[in-house]
């Protein structure tokens, strides 16, 4: 059972908001799948993002597709561990460190333009995954015992 909840803890990191865009009075949604404009519920998936419409963006929004990356294998690492038993979740903690850091370079990258505020979302919900369910787990193994 703690496997199962655990496994949802790291889905729920995909699910949240990853990074909130504010222009003016408008908001994009910048999720673990693709950028949602909810004024006209239009998504722009990942690979279409990444290999389609590059052209002339800051190179800060090259984390993104990074960071979906690396939670996909995050996400994989606890799937194998709560199915098979048998993981390192130093690995998984490693990755949702630096899913975290990915976003916190987009929202940084962002919030630097002009009348634009970026809130990284992701970063909170993959590094409170990684004190609340990860860190209790790996302590012991990262941290030197204390005499």
């Amino acid at each position: 059972m703690e496997g199962l909840r655990r496994l949802l803890a790291i889905l729920a990191v995909g699910v949240v908001p990853w990074t909130v865009v504010f222009v003016g009075g408008d908001a994009t949604l910048v999720l673990s799948i693709g950028l949602l404009d909810p004024t006209t519920l239009t998504l722009t998936d990942v690979y279409a993002y990444t290999f389609v419409h590059t052209r002339s963006l800051p190179a800060s929004l090259f984390a993104w597709p990074l960071g979906a990356a690396l939670y996909l294998l995050a996400l994989g690492s606890a799937l194998v561990g709560t199915v098979t038993g048998h993981e390192d979740r130093r690995v998984t903690a490693g990755l949702l460190v630096l899913v975290a850091l990915t976003q916190l370079t987009v929202a940084w990258g962002l919030t630097t333009r002009l009348g634009t505020v970026a809130v990284p979302f992701g970063s909170v919900a993959a590094l409170a995954v990684l004190a609340l369910v990860e860190w209790p787990a790996i302590r012991g193994s990262v941290l030197p015992a204390s005499r």
